[in-house]
């Protein structure tokens, strides 16, 4: 063979180290952005902030599109302020990173400007060691609540066997299943009643057990939580008044009491700290139109620092070199930031423009909303906007969300529409509110309710939007409502 030039052309996309940080600043949320100027202030001598005011916030202005619902939709949604209202309720006071944290301009919230929330709600674990150690026991006896605590899970149960936390002990003690199960029941009577139980018969029990003697039903309540669980949540009344001898009149305060009680104790405490968000974009109605700001947050006021920028001429070859670096940086950054603003701005935009109806009427007026949708909107590629939506946050009258709640699948309606499984997802929760303490309705019920509005759903669909919803069965409805 003899050797031989071929010439060929194609088309390579190269991730230059410009287009690498716009990238990664896009992903950013708006508080990890201001630790990444930070350092950037504190680390680039060419970076400065811009002490001039900024021009006006980029703002689109339109009106809502015709709504095509094809299930009613709740005007009076409990999800934050009227959707007319014409008073934006936030601050547009800008960030300047240039002060400190205590000097933030703020609100009806904290000294940050965000809205006030709890500084993390106490861990169930760390409120029961806490009365632990305010429990005189001995040494022994103090390593087993240790370590039934440490075994309780977020709900409040122990799902380690007597014989299992034996075992976790015995190289510190020796200690019998018996023992293990007298400390199980004081740590039962700690804060709150029925942690530490194992099934949610036991966790009632404990419970019914802390309350007054006196309490009207309680010996046939606590009767109720050890032999009749299965047919309460089968709502089984004619059983339950034959094995208790009571009569239907006086079962209806034994079954209000033992509802009364807490299925899981420790559902009240948080494992997880507090999370903080702050908006990047904002949405509100003025004159009868949806307005969209970009939040000062998202474009942080930075300028070149003119007087090292000057230096560079003057410089030695080496500072001068250095210097040039920087400058580089310092314009490559501050184009990144406005492109990443833009950016975020375009895709708030086009959100509110498909979801119009949920800030006129709430989620059930919700539109199915994919990413290729906006993608082809803003003409921009489809992994662009999904950088964009992941851990920003548009704030409406309704609230602050994710970008990413807004989208959803659809599913098709007898009309030859479609319906976001969002909307049907507050559909669903709508009707469980609605429904009947004593007859709750069951995932057939709630696909028949959804097919006679309109929505073309099937009970397993149901069963996995209640489940997403964190909602429980239909039985465990009954027998926990």
């Amino acid at each position: 063979m003899k050797p031989a030039l071929q010439l060929r052309v194609q088309s390579q996309l190269a991730l230059t180290p410009q287009l690498q940080q716009a990238i990664r600043l896009l992903q950013l949320s708006s508080m990890e952005l201001e630790l990444e100027l930070n350092l950037a202030l504190e680390s680039n001598p060419l970076l400065d902030l811009d002490e001039e005011d900024p021009e006006g916030e980029a703002v689109e202005e339109f009106s809502p599109p015709e709504l095509t619902a094809s299930a009613p939709v709740d005007a009076s949604d409990g999800a934050g302020a009227e959707a007319g209202d014409t008073t934006p309720d936030f601050d547009d006071s800008p960030l300047d990173l240039g002060q400190d944290r205590q000097d933030y301009r703020a609100t009806s919230s904290d000294e940050d400007g965000f809205e006030k929330q709890e500084a993390g709600s106490e861990d169930l674990r760390d409120h029961l060691l806490w009365q632990l150690n305010l429990t005189p026991l001995g040494a022994q006896d103090r390593g087993i609540a240790t370590a039934i605590i440490e075994g309780v899970n977020d709900d409040g149960y122990l799902e380690e066997s007597n014989e299992e936390i034996c075992a976790s002990l015995s190289d510190l003690f020796t200690v019998s299943v018996n023992q293990v199960e007298a400390v199980r029941h004081r740590v039962q009577r700690f804060d709150p009643l029925g942690v530490a139980s194992r099934s949610l018969g036991e966790c009632l029990a404990v419970q019914l057990e802390g309350l007054d003697p006196g309490t009207p039903g309680l010996e046939t309540a606590k009767l109720l939580v050890v032999d009749c669980l299965e047919l309460l949540a089968r709502n089984d009344r004619t059983r339950i008044c034959q094995k208790l001898k009571v009569r239907d009149d006086e079962l209806d305060t034994v079954i209000d009491l033992v509802r009364s009680l807490s299925p899981k104790p420790g559902a009240g405490y948080s494992s997880s700290p507090a999370e903080y968000v702050a908006p990047d974009a904002y949405a509100h109605k003025i004159g009868g139109r949806w307005q969209v700001s970009v939040s000062p947050n998202c474009q942080p006021r930075l300028a070149i620092n003119e007087h090292y920028a000057n230096l560079i001429a003057r410089a030695q070859r080496d500072d001068a070199n250095y210097l040039r670096g920087q400058l580089q940086e310092a314009r490559w950054l501050i184009k990144s930031l406005k492109t990443r603003a833009e950016t975020v701005l375009k895709v708030a935009q086009a959100i509110v423009r498909a979801q119009a109806g949920f800030l006129e009427f709430g989620a059930e007026a919700m539109r199915p909303l994919v990413l290729r949708d906006v993608a082809e909107e803003i003409e921009m590629h489809e992994s662009t906007v999904s950088r964009v939506t992941t851990r920003k946050y548009l704030h409406t009258p309704r609230g602050t969300f994710e970008f990413k709640y807004f989208f959803s699948s659809g599913v098709s309606t007898v009309d030859g529409g479609a319906a976001s499984a969002t909307a049907i997802q507050a559909m669903i929760r709508k009707l469980i509110d609605e429904e009947k303490a004593a007859r709750p309705l069951s995932d057939q019920a709630l696909a028949i309710e959804l097919n006679r509005r309109g929505i073309s759903v099937a009970r397993r669909t149901v069963a996995k939007y209640r489940e997403g919803l964190n909602i429980p069965s239909s039985n465990d409805r009954c027998r926990l409502g």
